[in-house]
């Protein structure tokens, strides 16, 4: 089977998206259909067992989900009113507009509409707003009210306690989450609709719903009407008590302007005489006070520089008529005579004459004292007369002038009169729409109206079958193909050649199909292996996997070893093929088989091959087909045996093989296949053999096959399918370019080819048996 292998040398190198055979003729939608049908193809079991189960969940919650029922009821806004409560309507009446609907809405649907209801029908203990009930609106109220009593906890505690009536809102929550209600068209008339198990419990709800959204529009036009009743009763208290002052401030104006009639009489002439009269008392007064006072000042002025009492005189008679200066005066004098006598008889400067002196002098001060004190008595009687004399002035000058504003008072008064009476008029205005008000209140019109009352509804709205169905199966294959997608997009490993061809960019030399379990066969001559066997070397009989191509000729899977072989053959990248590494990126991934079938292949078309098994940590190789092997490559190559006693031979195909004994733990292997040694036994085995097939170690667990580049002329990629990771590969062949350059290609190894044609859309029609049945070949 070979596939993409015989290239020519450009394409070998180009890139693989220009290598790749032609395959878009119907343009992109064809590919996206292709892509598609690969997918449907492949995880066509997830899309069926995810949409299987949707279906089955939507089947199992039209069984288990408790039907409801909606009843429905029509309100209109717009009542038209008659036409003499038109006009006794102390509001104004706008017609409605959007926002007005809208506000109606949310009246319905406000919690003191929904808390009236409960109320009034007691459907605090109904099940339908307890949660009691397998619903998807009962999970959620338990969840909004986990959530609730959650937040309840964490938050502050509060000392105010509900009352015992008080609706919960759980219970709330659940009756609005049950309540719509909508405008019908471009109408005033709003739909309400409530929904419940019961026919007859929805019925009932809306209708209460209806009823007390009315009776709730009447409420509030009597409340209107009674807090506009109550403001003019307000108002007109207060226009009586402006009317009132109005009056009250003519009456004072006139009484202020003395004006003793309308015609406004001026002020009496005899108050401005009597003013005038008191005004020259007054002023002589002054003058008299402004004279005494001028008499003191002088007598206390000259008192210092005179020495007798002549002086004293000059007071005038307040100075005569006091006793205390009557009294000192006759003192002084007293005492002046009898300092006249002593000094006659004893001389001036006698000490009697001296302390008469002294007291005369005494006395002296004490009458200049008194006469201050007179001064003192005689200056505020001055400042009195000067302030009466002020004050009268003023009373002259505020008579002048209000006589002067008399001719002005008859216009104020005017003035004062036509705003009392206008307050008066305004009261009288005011009392008759309060008289009107008081009418209108006992005489209520609601703008809303039912039109017609809800029954109970036939037939169940929730849940509805054929849409709970409808979305399952759409629903289901919806997500069974998400999930399907995902799968495939997380699938990154390999499944066609092409992908080989196209995140490696390596042909793809051939599809190794996976080979089933069977039992080996008995062997016809010996069941063990004798001691002659050993000692002639002869391979120990391969299992039934290793034998196949020896057994089965005409099989895919020899087929496919026939294509490496062809591929090894036309390489064009090196001169020489004829020593090939069988590698891999991980373990156990058919590396081993393909080299010890390939080699077998060889040896049976008749040319000279060996295989050696290079995995010197992990001989594998050699422990199937030579496990009591004494000596092998690393005895040849110390020199410690010839190369022809380490060799094994298989008898059937003439195939020679050089194992790797492992007696121990191998530190250095990358540097033994470094040795010289081992390079001149590759060049020993190149003069000797046609083909060398040499199985190495996988790539990325080891570094030894990074040091065979100068003893292998050509490298083949192993990758087993459906397994090995895309990005393993690619960091295996990043980690060893030496490698990569000599690469002449990948094989895909076990390989499901009756799973191919789900991922190889484009030629699914290849993997058929039949195309291999026809020429002779056995099916996969």
């Amino acid at each position: 089977m070979l596939q993409n292998n015989l290239k020519d040398t450009d394409r070998l190198r180009l890139p693989v998206n220009l290598a790749q055979p032609t395959q878009t003729d119907g343009g992109g939608i064809t590919d996206i259909i292709h892509v598609g049908i690969g997918i449907a193809r492949r995880q066509y079991l997830v899309i069926l067992v995810t949409a299987a189960l949707v279906i089955a969940a939507s089947l199992i919650y039209l069984r288990v989900a408790s039907p409801t029922y909606t009843a429905q009821v029509q309100i209109l806004l717009a009542n038209p009113r008659a036409q003499f409560v038109q006009q006794q309507s102390l509001l104004a009446e706008p017609p409605f507009d959007l926002n007005q609907i809208e506000t109606q809405l949310q009246l319905v649907r406000s919690r003191a509409t929904a808390v009236a209801v409960i109320n009034q029908l007691k459907l605090m203990d109904d099940p339908d707003f307890t949660g009691s009930g397998l619903t998807l609106q009962s999970l959620s109220q338990r969840i909004r009210s986990w959530a609730s009593i959650g937040s309840k906890k964490d938050a502050p505690s509060d000392k105010h306690v509900e009352p015992s009536d008080a609706v919960p809102d759980a219970v709330v929550d659940a009756f609005l989450s049950r309540l719509s209600a909508s405008r019908v068209g471009y109408s005033t008339v709003i739909d309400i609709s409530f929904s419940s198990r019961s026919s007859a419990r929805a019925a009932e709800i809306v209708n209460a719903i209806a009823n007390t959204y009315v009776a709730d529009q009447l409420n509030a036009k009597f409340d209107a009407n009674r807090r506009a009743t109550s403001w003019l009763q307000d108002r007109l208290g207060d226009l009586g008590d402006q009317a009132l002052a109005a009056q009250r401030a003519v009456d004072v104006y006139k009484t202020q302007n003395n004006i003793v009639s309308l015609d406004g009489k001026p002020i009496d002439e005899q108050q401005i005489t009597e003013i005038n009269n008191r005004l020259a008392l007054s002023r002589a007064q002054t003058s008299e006070a402004t004279a005494k006072l001028a008499r003191y000042e002088s007598l206390l002025a000259s008192a210092p520089k005179s020495s007798s009492m002549v002086d004293l005189d000059a007071i005038g008679s307040d100075g005569l008529n006091s006793p205390i200066i009557t009294g000192l005066r006759q003192q002084y004098l007293e005492l002046t005579r009898r300092e006249a006598e002593l000094a006659a008889r004893v001389g001036r400067d006698h000490l009697a004459v001296v302390n008469v002196r002294n007291r005369a002098r005494e006395f002296r001060v004490s009458i200049l004292d008194e006469i201050r004190r007179l001064a003192e008595v005689s200056r505020s009687e001055f400042e009195l007369a000067k302030q009466r004399q002020e004050e009268i002035e003023k009373q002259l000058s505020k008579a002048v002038t209000q006589s002067r504003s008399v001719n002005y008072a008859e216009l104020t008064i005017k003035d004062l009169e036509s705003r009392a009476k206008g307050l008066r008029s305004l009261y009288e205005t005011f009392l008759q729409r309060y008289m009107s008000s008081a009418q209108q209140e006992t005489f209520p019109i609601s703008e809303t109206r039912v039109l017609f009352p809800a029954s109970p509804p036939s037939s169940k709205s929730k849940p509805k079958t054929r849409l709970v169905l409808a979305l399952g199966i759409v629903g289901g294959l919806a997500l069974g193909i998400g999930l399907a997608l995902l799968r495939d997009l997380m699938d990154r490993v390999f499944r066609t050649s092409s992908q080989v061809e196209t995140v490696l960019e390596l042909p793809c030399l051939s599809l190794v199909p996976l080979l089933p379990a069977r039992k080996t066969p008995k062997p016809p001559v010996r069941l063990q292996k004798t001691d002659d066997d050993v000692q002639q070397r002869i391979v120990s009989p391969p299992n039934a996997i290793h034998r196949t191509v020896i057994g089965m000729p005409l099989s895919r899977y020899t087929e496919a070893i026939r294509s490496i072989k062809l591929a090894i053959d036309h390489n064009p990248a090196k001169i020489s093929s004829q020593v090939i590494g069988i590698t891999s990126a991980l373990p156990n991934e058919g590396k081993t088989t393909i080299a010890a079938s390939l080699a077998q292949l060889i040896g049976h078309t008749g040319k000279k091959v060996i295989i050696v098994d290079c995995d010197l940590r992990n001989p594998s190789l050699s422990s199937i087909l030579a496990p009591r092997a004494a000596c092998g490559i690393i005895e040849v190559a110390n020199g410690n045996r010839s190369l022809a006693e380490a060799i094994w031979r298989d008898p059937t195909t003439n195939l020679a093989f050089l194992p790797a004994v492992r007696r121990g733990p191998l530190l250095h292997t990358s540097e033994i296949l470094c040795a010289d040694a081992i390079s001149k036994l590759f060049d020993r085995l190149r003069a000797e053999y046609d083909y060398v097939i040499v199985d190495l170690p996988p790539l990325t667990p080891l570094v030894d096959v990074r040091a065979t580049s100068s003893l292998i002329d050509c490298y083949i990629l192993v990758v087993e399918w459906g397994r090995t990771k895309i990005d393993v590969v690619q960091h295996a062949l990043h980690t060893a370019p030496n490698i990569q350059e000599a690469l002449i290609g990948a094989v895909l190894s076990k390989t499901d080819t009756k799973a191919m044609a789900r991922y190889d859309g484009h030629r699914s029609y290849y993997y058929h048996d039949s195309h291999y049945i026809r020429y002779g070949l056995s099916g996969s």
